[in-house]
């Protein structure tokens, strides 16, 4: 399971406790047990590649994700499957695999009550709410900037072409405003 886990991170514990408690990832499937996932938003992804949206995995690796206004999806991401994913820790949330789960329940019961504020109660935030919930690696810190953050240096791809998908649209754009930009 090494190859699936953000290996450097600072939340991680040793890992084989980590292969005994997990399931596999499945990206067939898209199954990310006690992962955090991420996807591109077209057009803002474009743009600005390290924005997009975000969703919490259950122990069985289905996705909960705050998809609009008074709506958490699950198992159907809003803006299509992960393209990156974050593998975090069971044994780090209250009371184990029963903590995980149940505090990611709660955080989605409580955005299915919630407008969707792109800019300050969003996907980001509902992820944030489930690991304060479950005091994930004792703290009740985590907000949407925070998460935004940490997915950069402890995520991985799903797949080449899930690299592509994120990073392609914003170099082809980046190419047309220097030939743009070459030109005037």
């Amino acid at each position: 399971m090494s190859g699936d886990r953000s290996p450097g991170s600072p939340l991680d514990i040793n890992e084989t406790e980590q292969a005994v408690l997990m399931d596999p990832i499945d990206h067939e499937r898209s199954r990310y047990p006690y992962c955090i996932v991420w996807t591109p938003i077209p057009v803002l992804t474009w743009i600005f590649p390290f924005l997009g949206h975000m969703g919490i995995c259950m122990s069985n690796g289905v996705i909960r994700d705050f998809a609009g206004p008074y709506y958490v999806s699950e198992d159907l991401m809003a803006f299509g499957n992960p393209t990156k994913y974050w593998q975090l820790t069971p044994q780090k949330a209250n009371n184990g695999q029963a903590g995980w789960d149940a505090a990611v329940a709660e955080a989605s019961e409580i955005y299915k009550k919630r407008m969707h504020i792109i800019f300050y109660d969003n996907c980001h935030s509902h992820v944030a709410t489930a690991l304060n919930i479950m005091n994930y690696s004792g703290s009740r810190k985590w907000n949407m900037v925070k998460l935004a953050f940490y997915m950069i240096p402890y995520s991985r791809y799903v797949s080449f072409g899930a690299f592509l998908k994120t990073w392609l649209p914003f170099f082809i754009i980046a190419a047309l405003m220097c030939g743009l930009a070459a030109i005037l």
